[in-house]
């Protein structure tokens, strides 16, 4: 049997409150350097993380609360980190190793939008040695 008729698995689609879009569109273009797609104002606007779409949109009130974290995969945590701290971005976190697994290591540090949604930068760095 295919996915298709199986069951869900690739996500097309994220949405991100933002109760300032301009802001938020400010923060994820020129901040994060989020490809920016195209706005629909005054609510909306979209971001292309590698074929996800990142939807930013003002919160109906039954949806006023913070969205889920997201984890930008990144080559080298630390040179990001740098990079992000360098355009205004405060982290939570430094960059930590928060797991070792078999063939790599799991390095992770978090930091807020301009809108108080908790993001992340993760690595996953290979162990020497391992393929």
């Amino acid at each position: 049997m295919t996915t298709a008729t199986t069951g869900l698995s690739r996500i097309h689609q994220i949405s991100m409150r933002a109760h300032d879009i301009e802001r938020a569109t400010r923060f994820y273009r020129d901040t994060l350097g989020v490809p920016f797609l195209f706005a629909a104002p005054p609510r909306l606007a979209f971001f292309d993380c590698s074929g996800v779409r990142l939807m930013l949109s003002t919160p109906e009130a039954d949806f006023d609360h913070p969205g889920s974290i997201l984890y930008f995969a990144v080559e080298d945590i630390r040179q990001m980190h740098a990079a992000l701290t360098s355009r205004g971005v405060r982290f939570r976190t430094e960059p930590h190793k928060i797991a070792t697994l078999a063939d790599r290591e799991v390095w992770l540090a978090d930091f807020e939008d301009s809108e108080g949604n908790t993001l992340a930068i993760m690595s996953e760095p290979r162990l020497v040695g391992s393929r």
